[in-house]
């Protein structure tokens, strides 16, 4: 009797853990930085220490680009070769698909990093008309250069030079990437619309969540691990 009882409550409980699990809020960081700024490297290590999540705007729509019978594919290909943000309505759709899926099959991984994402206003608006009840932002991460996460108040005015200088290193970084890559982006002429639009969209953004005190940013000009070592020491202050 007792046995049946303890076996009862133990299957009671495993449904409640699995409802609140399937409630569950994604717990979201966007990413930011203009291209070249190491974004990818870093969510990558961090998804390796920490066990995020990684989810990139751009590379998932390369892959909506590519899959065979989008409706979307043309569109999202122009938009990409000019250096232009794809309307959010596509990148929202594209984001809320793979954190419902990744949820689905496993119900541990809610922690998400995207890389990319939002680009504009109009992106922020679209994810706060669809998303601000389905997930929640804790952070952002500012790429100076560009790397995860803004410096604090007294080092901002630093760190906005840095960036400015180093928009070389990032088209540099780019261009031997795009050895490689196949990205049809990967090229001075989108790198140098990228970049500005960066500068004009995206900057005011990132701004934007810096004054709400939710920004971190560091100087990704420097070594791979060495920016790592910034970055986790800003997790684990921050837990």
């Amino acid at each position: 009797m007792l046995g049946q009882s303890l076996r009862a409550l133990s299957r009671s409980v495993s449904s409640v853990v699995y409802r609140v699990a399937l409630a569950m809020k994604p717990q979201v960081i966007f990413v930011l930085g203009g291209p070249g700024a190491g974004k990818g490297t870093q969510c990558a290590k961090i998804v390796e220490s920490y066990g995020y999540t990684h989810l990139s705007a751009g590379d998932l729509l390369r892959a909506e680009r590519m899959r065979e019978g989008s409706e979307f594919g043309q569109l999202i290909d122009s938009y990409i070769k000019d250096g232009k943000i794809v309307p959010v309505e596509i990148t929202i759709n594209l984001l809320r698909k793979a954190m419902e899926e990744t949820m689905r099959l496993n119900q541990d991984k809610f922690r998400f990093l995207i890389d990319g994402f939002p680009r504009n206003q109009d992106n922020l608006q679209g994810w706060t008309s669809v998303m601000e009840d389905k997930a929640d932002v804790n952070k952002m991460w500012s790429q100076s250069g560009e790397s995860v996460r803004e410096r604090v108040d007294e080092k901002l005015k630093k760190e906005r030079v840095v960036g400015q200088s180093q928009s070389q290193v990032c088209i540099d970084r780019c261009l031997e990437r795009g050895k490689s890559s196949g990205r049809t982006d990967d090229n001075r002429e989108s790198l140098e619309k990228r970049i500005q639009t960066y500068l004009q969209s995206t900057r005011p953004i990132i701004e934007l969540y810096q004054k709400q005190g939710q920004v971190r940013t560091v100087d990704a000009s420097r070594s791979v691990d060495e920016v790592f070592a910034d970055v986790k020491a800003v997790l684990e202050k921050e837990g």
